[in-house]
């Protein structure tokens, strides 16, 4: 991290906005969304379904554009770089757990998880124990050989969460990470997350339907009348 960055919080949003138009329709999804994360904060957004909380994470995350409004990621502008820009500074800085896995089914679970650090240049052979290691924190390097398709859901999403781990970002976006886990698995998530923000100082921002995961986060936000609160 570079002394300049670190007077930024890593994660803000200014006045964020969007809307979605059809035809001579517009709907908008959220408005005035302000919000800021600082290093090691884990942070729970909630919701009910069609609020717009996969859209917000990934207008964070640079994945999506807002219509109104800036995000920072520590301390850098993200409307203000171009593709390529913003390509290398998620890959440098994200990490994202989706909703559904996205896992490349051709690949075992090692190579999935070894692919973020493969595809910014690390070699083979640093790579591979690196992506061990994450799969042996998400309890799932006993099946590191296996592809997508022969693990369960639960296998594939603690294989995802290790993947967007891997090249230690500062910063992990989780849209739904527990929805697919039984409740000891999801315990074993919620450690890992909290060992790397206490350890690493990572950020986490999660979107979930578990209050009682987003109540033991640091902070809670409701997105409802398009617009975040804090919850109580």
């Amino acid at each position: 991290m570079n002394k300049e960055s670190s007077m930024h919080p890593l994660l803000e949003a200014r006045d964020l906005k969007k809307v979605y138009t059809s035809g001579p329709q517009s709907v908008t999804v959220w408005q005035d969304v302000d919000l800021v994360v600082n290093a090691g904060e884990s942070l729970a957004i909630v919701g009910a379904s069609g609020s717009g909380k996969t859209t917000l994470l990934n207008v964070l995350g640079g994945l999506d554009q807002q219509d109104e409004g800036q995000v920072f990621i520590a301390g850098q502008d993200m409307s203000q770089l171009s593709d390529a820009e913003r390509t290398v500074l998620r890959n440098r800085e994200i990490g994202f757990v989706y909703q559904f896995h996205h896992l490349l089914p051709e690949f075992t679970a090692l190579e999935n998880v070894m692919m973020p650090l493969l595809l910014a240049g690390q070699p083979k052979r640093q790579a591979k124990p690196r992506a061990l290691e994450c799969l042996q924190q998400m309890c799932i390097d006993h099946r590191a050989e296996h592809k997508p398709a022969e693990l369960s859901g639960g296998g594939r999403q603690r294989t995802a969460i290790a993947r967007a781990i891997v090249n230690r970002p500062r910063l992990v976006l989780l849209d739904e990470p527990t929805g697919n886990l039984d409740q000891k698995t999801a315990a074993q998530v919620e450690a890992v997350m909290m060992e790397l923000a206490q350890a690493n100082d990572t950020a986490f921002v999660l979107v979930t339907h578990d209050i009682s995961l987003a109540k033991r986060l640091d902070r809670c936000l409701q997105l409802s009348e398009l617009n975040l609160k804090p919850i109580d």
